[in-house]
Parts: C-alpha cells; structure tokens; sequence
C-alpha cells in the first residue's frame, strides 16, 4: 500500500468536521514548550527535548531513558567503492535529518508514519557509529583507528557472531518506547536500500520522575546500583574518559566516542539462590545504599585495605568493585550506559535477562579491555553472568551546525 502524505493525513483527520474530533485521527506532536507541566515535574523531565547540534553527538552523556534500541547494518554487497561512498554520504545525512527532526519533537516532512503524532520529544536521542568493517569496504582501510582494533576474546565468552560487530551501529533511546521506534523505523526505512540489518536488540531504562532523585543511580536486574562510579557529565574527568581530545588521531574522530557493546546474560536463578549478604560480597557493597561495604554512602570511596575484626578484607579479593577499580586497573575508566533486557525464558526454563551493557570511552585498548581481562580471570561475579554478543564503533563527532551531517569530516576528508 502507497504511504499516505503528510498533507492528506491532514486532510483527512479534518474531514471530521467541526463537531469533534475522529478517533485515531492524526495529531501534531507537540514540542516541549507545548507543555503545560511545571518544570521540574515528571513529565516535564520524561519529556525533555535534548539538543541535536553541538561537538558530541547527545546520546552518550543523555540522562537515563526508559527505553533503549541498539540496531547494526552492513552494507549491500556488489557496488564499486566510489557508489558505497556516495551511498554512505547520502545515507549519513539523511540519518542527520531525521535524527533532527525527531529530536526536536517535529513530524517528518514527508513520509511520516504518523506514529508518534501527539506526542512530545520524549528525551529522545539518536546516535551513530561505524564499524571498521565499514572503513575497509569504503577503501578508507588507512583512516581505521588504532582504538578500532577489534576486541580480544576473553576468557569465558560465548559469544555469537551474528548478534555481533556491524558497519554501521544505531542506538535509538527515549522515555517513551513510541518517541523511539518512530524515530527507528524512519531511519531503517532510509537505510533499507543501501544496507541489509544485522541485527537489533533493545532494554529498558528508568524514566526521569520514577527514580527516587533526578540523580539517582539506576538498578539492574540483580538488584544492584548500577554505575555508581561513573564519570559525571559535564566534568573534565568525563570528557578525558569519554571523548577523543581535539589533538587526537585520526582527525575524523575528534569530539567522537568509542562504543563497546556486550549483551551480558544474567543467570538470575544462579544469583537468587544466594542470600543478601552472599551477593554483598560478590559485588563488595550494600546492595540497598550502595555504600561498599568498608563502611560509608554509595559515593563514599572505597577502602580495599580495611580489614574486619576477625582479619578478613571489607570488600573481598574477588569482589566486583575491587576488580573493576581504576586503582587495580592502572587507572582504566570507563562510562558505563546499560539497559536491562528480560525476553522471557530460554528453552532450559532459565530466564533470558541481562544487560545490554555499554561503555564509552576514549580508547577501548586503555578502558574496556584492560577492566574486562581482569574480571574475566578474577571476579566472583563472572560466575553468574555469561557474555554472548559483542561490537565495537566508532560514534562519530556531533554536528556542530545546522547544515552539517554526521560523518562529513570522515567522508568529505578522502
């Protein structure tokens, strides 16, 4: 069935005439100044329009969304590198548009499903990366970063190829799940004559007015305060974790981010068969407070040489924290991003449950690989988790202007 106009769409939800208004008949999504909440409020927070335009792309340092998709693409095979280049320029603009037309709470000018009509910009947040798989077949092999190098298999992976890596990555989030798809499927849409999807996989966050504080720590599935020790945005100390410096190499990617990828399976029956204080000491803290458990609040630094009165360390040897600590990790940081996944059972009856876990940093051979070879060898709580997917991308520059697009300093530089 042909789509249906954005004009006609209109024209028909005004057929209903002055008496009222049909069902299902369309709406325009109202932008954040529509909005009669006061600020502050829940919805007025849940509902935020985020800025599309500045030197990183929004969506690595957006407060917590509710909903989460992570999508890869890899290009259709059997045109010439010259045709993949303009398909990929062509491409990558697009994208730019409706990523700034959705954020902005507007419709799209043509084409619009329609499916987020009414609705606000619902923090929505759109996010592009390239695979090095991306660079080679483009001929641009000479311009892969040292930091793309693919990742080490780690002791005790399990991890499916097909689930895995890509050309290009999109990660889609909101606090509202139609806000996001609506924004998705505009841009599979797009992407649908140039490239064939790899594969998608999607979470759930905690919307802004459900956490006990804007600033609140999420919580995963097993309970525990998730990314307690993460780098706040807007510091130094964030934007030296996170993003490539304006003298970093190659120059394509400054302002930009490298993205891990890593669905991390939980095995729920594993843990909840432990009690409280057992999980306390995998993770080494509080699992209420968050506080680590040598004594202190949840932002309390942790003390890994204090002992307890019969001689044994606080926070044990193998506990997550202590393994996952800069200090035993000659100061590796990462920013962690992750959503919860629950897809029901698998066919053992377990819970198919996790993390769709994300880091963000500058140089994933200086952050993510260092903390996850030694979890890997050294933390109790690898015992209940299994890794089973894994990608990692480039997440290009922002778009400083109106008129730019995602990837020019990339693609225009060849």
């Amino acid at each position: 069935m042909a789509e249906i106009s954005r004009r006609k769409l209109f024209a028909y939800s005004g057929a209903v005439g002055a008496g009222g208004v049909a069902a299902g008949a369309v709406l325009p999504r109202a932008s954040s100044a529509q909005t009669s909440e006061p600020a502050g409020s829940a919805t007025s927070i849940a509902n935020q329009r985020l800025p599309f335009y500045g030197a990183h792309q929004p969506g690595i340092a957006a407060p917590v969304q509710a909903q989460g998709w992570l999508t890869a693409f890899d290009l259709k095979p059997g045109s010439t590198v010259a045709q993949l280049r303009t398909r990929v320029r062509t491409l990558l603009r697009d994208w730019t548009s409706i990523a700034a037309t959705t954020m902005a709470g507007r419709p799209l000018p043509s084409a619009d499903d329609a499916m987020a009509y009414g609705r606000g910009p619902g923090a929505l947040t759109v996010t592009v990366g390239v695979g090095a798989s991306l660079l080679t077949k483009l001929g641009l092999g000479h311009q892969i970063p040292a930091a793309l190098a693919p990742l080490p298999i780690f002791l005790g992976d399990e991890i499916d190829s097909a689930s895995s890596d890509g050309d290009l990555a999109l990660l889609v989030a909101a606090n509202d799940g139609l806000v996001a798809v609506h924004a998705l499927r505009a841009m599979q849409r797009r992407a649908a004559a140039t490239t064939t999807q790899r594969w998608q996989t999607n979470g759930f966050g905690e919307a802004g007015g459900v956490m006990p504080s804007p600033t609140a720590t999420s919580r995963n599935l097993m309970g525990q305060l998730d990314g307690t020790g993460n780098p706040k945005p807007g510091t130094a100390a964030f934007d030296q974790t996170v993003y490539v410096p304006s003298t970093g190499m190659p120059d394509w990617m400054r302002g930009g981010s490298y993205m891990v990828y890593r669905r991390i399976r939980m095995l729920l029956n594993t843990w909840d068969a432990l009690d409280r204080r057992q999980q306390e000491v995998v993770i080494g803290r509080d699992k209420v407070t968050g506080a680590p458990l040598s004594g202190g609040t949840e932002f309390t630094a942790p003390d890994y040489e204090k002992f307890d009165s019969s001689g044994q360390l606080l926070i044990p040897p193998g506990s997550h924290i202590r393994q996952a600590s800069a200090e035993f990790n000659s100061g590796a940081t990462i920013y962690r991003r992750p959503f919860s996944y629950y897809n029901g059972v698998r066919g053992d009856g377990s819970p198919d449950a996790g993390l769709m876990f994300l880091a963000f940093q500058q140089n994933p051979a200086k952050g993510f690989t260092i903390i996850q070879q030694r979890l890997a060898g050294a933390d109790t709580l690898s015992t209940f988790i299994r890794h089973e997917a894994s990608g990692l991308f480039a997440m290009l520059p922002g778009c400083a202007k109106e008129g730019d697009y995602l990837g020019r300093a990339l693609l225009e530089g060849v």
